[in-house]
């Protein structure tokens, strides 16, 4: 499974047609073609990012990132 870095993850942001990733809990999500997660933005977060922090203030549990393809693990710093 590929490990993404902070730099890596930011390149899969969702804009102009790239792929949308989030990293959360060390995993890399594909949440592309989601309702939810449109034009590099989900209820204000950019996406290509990793939104472990953001988790306790979503109006949802963890649970919902069941429903997405893990396509990596994410280390926050090379090496």
């Amino acid at each position: 499974m590929k490990t993404f870095t902070k730099d890596e993850l930011s390149k899969f942001d969702g804009r102009e047609g790239r792929p949308a990733y989030v990293a959360y809990d060390g995993r890399i999500y594909d949440v592309t073609g989601s309702d939810v997660f449109t034009d590099g933005d989900h209820l204000g977060h950019d996406l290509g990012l990793d939104l472990t922090p953001d988790m306790d203030d979503a109006p949802h549990g963890d649970d919902v990132m069941e429903g997405f393809q893990v396509v990596g693990e994410y280390m926050e710093e090379a090496g």
